[in-house]
């Protein structure tokens, strides 16, 4: 039986079996947190997409007069402020960030 073929005859999940709830009530909070959760990940996406358009800009302004294309020193400082905000997994989030907004140029 091909997975087509056994897709097409599985039966179909309740709201409780495809978030884990013991409770349909539980289910229906679930899938509108995790709707909203798709919403944020879209949005934070956007914003990450945004900063690496206006890093773009800088690094192009910065080798146009002769600098460098990254500042380490501002790296510095953005691995801080995420590391303040987040603990120690906002110092990865923001070395993540920082490895997508480089060398777009």
């Amino acid at each position: 039986m091909s997975i087509t073929t056994a897709a097409k005859t599985a039966p179909a999940q309740t709201t409780a079996e495809k978030t884990g709830a013991r409770t349909e009530d539980a289910a229906e909070l679930i899938t509108g947190a995790r709707d909203r959760i798709d919403a944020l990940d879209d949005r934070i996406i956007g914003l990450i997409q945004e900063r690496m358009a206006v890093s773009a800009v800088i690094q192009e302004s910065r080798i146009a007069s002769g600098g460098r294309r990254v500042n380490l020193s501002r790296e510095m400082e953005v691995l801080g402020h995420y590391r303040d905000a987040l603990g120690k997994p906002g110092t990865a989030l923001a070395m993540t960030m920082l490895e997508l907004c480089r060398g777009r140029i």
